[in-house]
């Protein structure tokens, strides 16, 4: 097994759908092509905007093997598990590694949410690394899940040896900041809000898992290299621009947003699923006017 690449930026691949509601796997390999030429690390499949939890066990297989399959030997392939017991959960790991994933980013279990105990998540995360075949990310999305892993318990599980990173998509710097300073430097920590990239990079963190490089890629990837090169006032720049355009197509709009604004971009962001529904015309006019301020769009469609 390779060595799997976590330094950089990542975009959670939308997955796209036809009139019907059927998978339009033709698009979504269209737009991983697209996606290699921009320096992106690598991609992130079945992530909460790729409507993982409207798609059957055989339809997530199809996604993550399309994905691989577009990708080129540089990028990194980690596939989301959304299962909410641990069973299911390591069933997931092994059917995602089956069908071409590098990696897991196993989402906090939040059915239950009140008996989502420190202790509890812990055992959870140690118990699917042990059977994972492939290395896990501690998933940390509260305003999706109402489930919060501390930093304490990240670094708890830091020191399990198939327990690779975490993508942190609470929006909260003190968090990320605390789970940075505790952990290890050989332990990923990902950003997965684009509204504190800038910071997030500059505190520590390795990289991002983020909304808005689905349809701003080649941004996020300059903003990332501007600070490793320690070009700050040029990363200040674009997490200014960058920093509306993430808010509007993540909390926002949500996925029906990002998908609108992809679409506007030259990508294939096409239909939802049902029930989510496509975004009013007069919302599409806000995420066109986003768009535009950002300067990075010289061609809307």
């Amino acid at each position: 097994m390779r060595e799997i690449r976590l330094n950089g930026i990542m975009p959670p691949l939308t997955t796209p759908f036809t009139g019907d509601g059927s998978l339009d796997l033709g698009a979504l390999k269209a737009n991983v092509a697209r996606y290699n030429e921009t320096g992106l690390a690598g991609y992130v499949a079945l992530g909460s905007n790729g409507e993982a939890v409207h798609l059957s066990s055989g339809e997530r297989g199809q996604v993550i093997q399309a994905i691989a399959q577009s990708a080129t030997s540089e990028h990194t392939i980690i596939a989301g598990v959304n299962a909410l017991s641990t069973r299911a959960a390591i069933e997931a790991t092994r059917e995602a590694a089956g069908s071409g994933a590098e990696a897991a980013l196993v989402i906090t279990p939040y059915f239950y949410k009140s008996s989502m105990t420190a202790p509890v998540l812990t055992r959870f995360y140690t118990e699917v690394a042990d059977q994972s075949p492939v290395p896990l990310l501690i998933y940390n999305v509260p305003q999706n899940t109402g489930v919060v892993i501390e930093p304490a318990a990240i670094a708890a599980l830091a020191e399990h040896q198939n327990i690779v990173g975490v993508k942190d998509s609470s929006g909260n710097m003190a968090a990320i900041s605390d789970t940075i300073r505790r952990t290890p430097s050989s332990f990923a920590v990902m950003t997965g809000n684009g509204g504190i990239l800038y910071p997030s990079l500059v505190m520590g963190a390795r990289g991002a898992v983020l909304g808005v490089a689905c349809t701003a890629a080649r941004a996020c990837v300059e903003l990332y290299e501007a600070v490793k090169a320690n070009e700050h006032a040029r990363a200040r720049e674009l997490q200014n621009r960058l920093a509306p355009l993430s808010h509007a197509v993540t909390a926002q709009f949500g996925v029906a947003g990002l998908k609108a604004a992809m679409d506007m971009t030259g990508l294939a962001g096409a239909a939802t699923r049902a029930p989510l529904t496509r975004i009013s015309d007069a919302d599409r006019d806000k995420i066109r006017t986003v768009l535009r301020e950002t300067g990075l769009f010289a061609n809307l469609e």
